[in-house]
C-alpha cells in the first residue's frame, strides 16, 4: 500500500549557509479506476481511502447515487506483469440493475491531480443528471461569520500539510459550523470525491444541509461534484473559474470564493446567506 508521505534527500540553502537533511514530502501514485471490470479513469492522488475515491468520483459522473447502487471495490490484483498486487487499480462492480450512463463521450479519461476531468466542461450534462437539484432542497439560512470561521478550522484539521506543505484539503461543515468530516489529498478534486464517497458508503447522500470548503480554487470540476452530490453551497479560499460560477448560477448553488478572514466574494446563490448590508450601488 503506498505511503501518504515519502522522504527525499534536500539542499537547503539558508542565508547563504548549504546543508543537505532528509524531507517530507507528500506521495503521489497513479488509480486506475475500473468500472465492471472495465479500465475507465486515471488519475494522479494521494494514497489512501482509494475506495472512497472511486465512489465519489462515480457519485460525480452520474453513475452511483446511493448507497444500494454500489455492490463492491476492490484493489486488482495480479495489477502488474509479475502479477504482484500495487494498490494503484480498483474496480468497481455496481448492483445488479444500476443503469450505467455513457460516461465515455465528450471527455478525457485521464485526469490529472490539478485539472480534474480536462475537457468535460458541460453544463447542460450536469444540470440534468443531477438526482437532487439543489433548488428543491430545503433553504439553508448562513450567517457571513460563520463562514468566516471554516478556513481556519480547516487549516487546523489538515494533519498531513503540516508535514508537507503540498496538499490540497476540502471538508464539510454542518449549516452550524459543525466539522464533519475532512479529506486531503494532492489534487483538491480528489480530495471532494473522497468525502463524497464517504459520504455514499455511509448512506449519507445527498448531502442537502451541509457547507463544501476547499482550500484552494473553485473550478467546474468542484462546482460539478458539490452539484452531483446534493450539496448546496461550495466555498473556496480562492477564486472560482468563469465556468463554476455559470453553473452554479444555472443550478442554483450558493458559490462563495476569495474566503479569507472576514472578507468574501459571493458570485451565485446569495439567498442562502443572511445579508444585512445594503450593496453598494454602480
Amino acid at each position: 500500500m503506498g505511503r501518504v508521505t515519502e522522504r527525499r534527500k534536500v539542499i537547503r540553502i539558508r542565508d547563504g549557509a548549504v546543508s543537505s537533511r532528509p524531507d517530507t514530502l507528500v506521495a503521489e501514485e497513479p488509480l486506475e479506476i475500473r468500472l465492471n471490470g472495465k479500465p475507465l479513469a486515471i488519475t494522479m492522488r494521494t494514497p489512501g481511502d482509494d475506495f472512497a475515491l472511486a465512489a465519489g468520483f462515480l457519485v460525480s459522473e452520474g453513475v452511483l447515487a446511493q448507497q444500494s447502487d454500489l455492490q463492491n471495490i476492490v484493489y486488482c490484483a495480479g495489477a502488474t506483469v509479475d502479477g504482484s498486487n500495487t494498490y494503484n487499480v480498483v474496480d468497481v462492480k455496481t448492483a445488479p440493475g444500476v443503469v450505467i450512463p455513457d460516461i465515455t463521450l465528450e471527455r478525457n479519461v485521464y485526469t490529472t491531480s490539478s485539472c480534474g476531468l480536462c475537457g468535460k466542461a458541460s453544463l447542460d450534462a450536469v444540470r440534468t443528471t443531477t438526482r437532487w437539484p439543489i433548488n428543491d432542497t430545503p433553504p439553508l439560512h448562513i450567517e457571513p461569520e460563520l463562514l468566516a470561521t471554516l478556513p481556519d478550522r480547516l487549516r487546523a484539521a489538515q494533519r498531513v500539510f503540516d508535514r508537507t506543505g503540498g496538499l490540497h484539503a476540502a471538508a464539510l461543515f454542518t449549516e452550524h459550523g459543525e466539522l464533519l468530516d475532512i479529506r486531503e489529498d494532492v489534487g483538491r478534486h480528489n480530495a471532494v470525491d473522497k468525502l463524497i464517497g464517504r459520504a455514499l458508503q455511509h448512506g449519507d447522500l445527498p448531502l442537502n444541509r451541509v457547507i463544501l470548503l476547499v482550500s484552494g480554487r473553485a473550478s467546474f470540476e468542484l462546482a460539478q461534484k458539490a452539484v452531483m452530490a446534493g450539496i448546496p453551497v461550495l466555498a473556496a479560499v480562492s477564486a472560482p473559474s468563469s465556468l463554476a460560477v455559470d453553473l452554479a448560477t444555472e443550478t442554483g448553488l450558493t458559490l462563495v470564493g476569495f474566503l479569507r478572514g472576514h472578507s468574501m466574494n459571493v458570485y451565485a446563490g446569495e439567498h442562502r446567506l443572511t445579508l444585512t448590508a445594503t450593496a453598494a450601488q454602480g
